[in-house]
């Protein structure tokens, strides 16, 4: 009788044929930086930072994975995620509730860099990137992922979590350490609604972070509940139109109406934050960024369009880039998964300032003067 001999197949091997494993499931057809980013970077090439922004956040789930599944440094999938680009992991963002990696800090590696004979950061590459990962399904996680999911339901904000307070302080640092423009905020569904909110906590106080936003959650019971009450609030608003203004109305007025005061030139300096969405039509915790904005249906006495809430840019309306993709009809997994975002056949359409959610999101930004710049490091 033959003998049957079973090849033992090393650990490595088998994470070399994991789903998540870079070259399995990573994007196709993307060159490494070399040299000749120093004549022509890539990274001024919009699909190219999308790209390399998404594998980021993407490296940010598999850390978590790597650190639940025990993988050593050999065989951890992570790192594949992030070293093509040269770039490396600084910090790691931890909850305390449960110990889950939510976060991390990633810098431009020069030393991985020069192997490669890369001289110098190619123009355009930030100098750190804060990704953050949104909900993962599974037991060690998903406790704490879904209760900031059900606070988002119910709250429409994140400020209370952890979380909130971990991401807003390690970006706090980086922008101590790089400043504002060589750094930028990235998330990925849950992930992306605490990048939305600490960007615009940092942009409150005039410091303008770039921000990327994929598949960010847009379903709250407290939209649901001021779209019930969108009717009444419109007889309200005309109501309270023939009333005397209140001393803060009108310095609101004062603040969005007169560019050449000090306050208006606060105004111009925040609308220069502008958001990135990526949303997927077919996502049902993202589609409603996608609705038109709002306009009231009649205007005030005298023919101006003030009585609109999003009349005009230079009168308070939301800035925000919206990249929206469109593929028919496909599976919730699909439309809201983030390998979509680097996929070989991605077809975006851009649009600017008409989307109702991001001007409700943002419009706080433009509603009183933000304090002024911090003089140097934040305390």
């Amino acid at each position: 009788m033959a003998k049957c001999t079973v090849e033992k197949i090393s650990e490595e091997e088998v994470e070399n044929h994991h789903p998540y494993a870079f070259h399995v499931s990573g994007p196709r057809n993307l060159s490494s930086p070399n040299w000749r980013d120093l004549i022509s970077s890539s990274w001024k090439d919009a699909n190219y930072r999308r790209t390399v922004i998404a594998c980021f956040i993407q490296a940010v789930y598999l850390l978590e994975l790597d650190r639940q599944e025990n993988r050593t440094e050999e065989t951890a999938l992570a790192p594949k995620w992030w070293k093509p680009f040269k770039y490396k992991v600084t910090q790691t963002l931890i909850d305390e509730r449960d110990g889950s990696i939510f976060g991390a800090v990633l810098e431009w590696d020069r030393t991985a860099a020069l192997t490669d004979f890369i001289l110098m950061r190619p123009s355009g590459a930030p100098r750190a990137v804060l990704a953050l990962r949104g909900t993962l399904l599974k037991s060690p996680t998903i406790r704490r992922d879904i209760e900031d999911d059900l606070r988002f339901l119910a709250w429409e904000s994140l400020k209370g979590s952890v979380r909130f307070n971990g991401a807003l302080e390690a970006l706090k640092m980086a922008v101590d350490r790089f400043g504002s423009c060589n750094v930028c905020i990235a998330g990925h569904s849950l992930g992306a609604g605490f990048a939305l909110q600490v960007g615009k906590a940092l942009a409150k106080q005039g410091v303008f972070i770039e921000t990327h936003l994929f598949n960010p959650p847009s379903v709250s019971l407290a939209m649901s509940l001021r779209n019930i009450g969108e009717k009444a609030g419109f007889v309200w608003k005309r109501f309270k139109s023939m009333l005397p203004s209140s001393g803060e109305n009108q310095t609101n007025k004062e603040f969005m109406e007169n560019p050449g005061n000090g306050e208006g030139k606060i105004c111009a300096e925040i609308m220069k934050w502008v958001p990135h969405l990526y949303v997927n039509n077919s996502d049902y915790i993202c589609c409603y960024y996608t609705d038109p904005a709002m306009k009231e249906n009649s205007q005030s006495s005298n023919g101006n369009s003030s009585g609109k809430e999003n009349a005009d840019p230079a009168q308070g309306q939301a800035a925000a880039k919206l990249f929206v993709m469109s593929k028919g009809k496909q599976k919730f997994l699909e439309a809201h998964g983030l390998e979509q975002w680097w996929s070989d056949d991605l077809e975006l359409q851009m649009a600017l300032h008409n989307s109702k959610l991001i001007n409700r999101q943002l419009k706080s930004l433009y509603s009183l003067p933000p304090p002024a710049p911090p003089q140097g490091k934040f305390q």
